[in-house]
């Protein structure tokens, strides 16, 4: 095996390649619709999918450039998802970014180099390389949620989540730093076998294992490091909140398992416990806040605080007496459940974006009143997306949510079964502000009777995302056996 193995970093370089075209291109393209960087930077992305795609079933683990990065079945599928949420959230944003003069090469560059960086962070097998992943996705991010330059909204939103980035950023760097103390590397592997040896300091293990897991749970999004999340969905203009909402959350799954799992699972009993507390409180706080929101924004953000701490729920079954079953159905729900709430997500904020106009940002709940009477589709689609995030079926909210619950109650831990009885209640007060919507759209007088903007590609995309949810909520088995191949390869590997 070639430690700088070119090949296996290919869809990277081709990404990385085509985001310099695209920027030079741009500087060439007068038309105010970006019509050639549009179809330059898709067909870019399909290209880079099409090579994850291809090497999806490969199922060897190859590790390249001096076992800095690993690729594998899990990254793979984790890279193929973020690429296309990329794309899929071009094609909602290009309307809406067109009548905000956000339409620009900037848009498109900085889009490809947040997805860069998150395939980086997906691939990376030492710490400097998730490192350097997180901050070039995070930059690229921070410089999006700005890109309204005159909107005062949108530079208050972009300057906290820079400093409160900054500050995870930082958390994370130190752990990496301790970790790097106790056991003298920063390649996961050679981690893992130094915590197993158990020839470490155990105080600056713990010390690190704590900035790593708040580092973590900040670029997640949950509780308590959950404040940047609803300040940023509602100032950013919606085209960035979406790329802040969609595809870095497949990034931040990848690097909890690969430091967590790969990297620092004989520390599993001390990690395990504190992502307990984290999804607990994010499901409490995540939900119980949202119920009190008008700002749809601002609701999705709190609604994905709570989703993101059910998918949490999904790491804290642990091996037992070398038995790897249940730990391994606890990673592979919590991959099925990030995948499918990224897929609804794009869904929700596209949905939004069809709706704005100029000198209208469809923000408010009461913004969706009688949407059924003005448009029957989106009304549909909306009420698809918004019993797949309360877990109703048939949608694939309620099989992720059932596969996450079924991975805690076969462990046979009471103390699981509690935490499962706990999540179960919090869902049922979730269902109450989602149910609202549908409520809204369906049972309330419009207050705004203006036709709905004729937006083509973003509309047939809407259709296809809503017929995704559906159609995985009754034929989930596919899906669900790939994330349990992916994640058992990988970690074989």
């Amino acid at each position: 095996m070639n430690d700088l193995n070119w090949l296996a970093v290919t869809p990277e370089i081709v990404l990385l390649g085509m985001a310099c075209v695209v920027a030079l291109l741009d500087l060439f393209v007068t038309s105010p619709r970006r019509t050639a960087t549009y179809v330059l930077t898709m067909v870019s992305l399909a290209a880079v999918a099409g090579l994850h795609l291809c090497a999806l079933d490969s199922g060897t683990s190859v590790y390249a450039m001096q076992k800095m990065v690993v690729t594998d079945a899990m990254g793979h599928l984790l890279s193929l998802c973020a690429t296309l949420a990329v794309m899929g959230s071009l094609v909602y944003a290009q309307v809406y970014a067109r009548e905000r003069e956000m339409l620009q090469g900037e848009l498109f560059t900085l889009s490809m180099f947040a997805l860069l960086g998150i395939s980086i962070m997906i691939i990376g097998n030492n710490f400097l390389s998730i490192y350097l992943g997180l901050e070039l996705m995070s930059l690229s991010l921070y410089a999006l949620v700005a890109l309204r330059r005159d909107h005062a909204q949108s530079t208050e939103a972009a300057m906290k989540y820079f400093v409160l980035g900054a500050l995870a950023s930082g958390f994370l760097l130190y752990g990496m730093s301790m970790m790097y103390g106790a056991t003298g590397s920063l390649d996961l592997s050679e981690v893992y076998k130094a915590t197993l040896a158990g020839t470490v300091n155990k105080q600056v293990l713990a010390f690190g294992l704590v900035f790593i897991v708040a580092g973590l749970a900040f670029k997640l999004g949950v509780v308590p490091f959950h404040m940047w999340v609803p300040d940023v969905y509602q100032g950013a203009p919606t085209a960035a909140t979406l790329m802040v909402a969609g595809a870095p959350k497949l990034a931040a799954f990848a690097i909890t398992v690969r430091l967590l799992v790969e990297g620092l699972i004989n520390t599993a009993t001390d990690w395990q416990q504190m992502l307990m507390i984290l999804a607990v409180l994010s499901m409490a706080l995540g939900n119980l806040a949202a119920i009190a929101q008008t700002n749809l924004k601002r609701m999705l953000a709190y609604s994905g605080i709570a989703q993101l701490g059910f998918m949490l729920l999904g790491f804290v079954p642990s091996v037992v007496a070398g038995n790897t079953v249940s730990a391994g159905n606890g990673y592979g729900s919590s991959l099925f459940y990030v995948l499918t709430y990224v897929l609804t997500t794009l869904g929700t904020f596209g949905l939004i974006m069809i709706l704005s106009r100029p000198g209208f940002e469809s923000e408010q709940v009461s913004d969706l009143a009688g949407l059924n009477k003005r448009s029957p589709v989106l009304a549909g689609a909306m009420a698809v997306f918004m019993f797949s995030l309360a877990g109703i079926p048939p949608t694939v909210g309620f099989y992720a949510k059932l596969a996450v619950l079924q991975a805690l109650i076969t462990t046979n831990s009471a103390l699981l079964l509690q935490i499962s009885i706990v999540a179960v209640l919090l869902s049922l007060v979730a269902a109450f502000y989602y149910l609202r919507i549908v409520k809204v759209m369906y049972f309330d007088e419009p207050t705004d009777n203006s036709p709905v903007a004729e937006a083509g590609g973003a509309r047939l995309l809407l259709s296809v995302n809503a017929l995704a949810v559906l159609v995985l909520g009754i034929l989930p088995g596919g899906l669900m056996a790939l994330c349990a191949r992916a994640i058992t390869q990988s970690l074989a590997g």
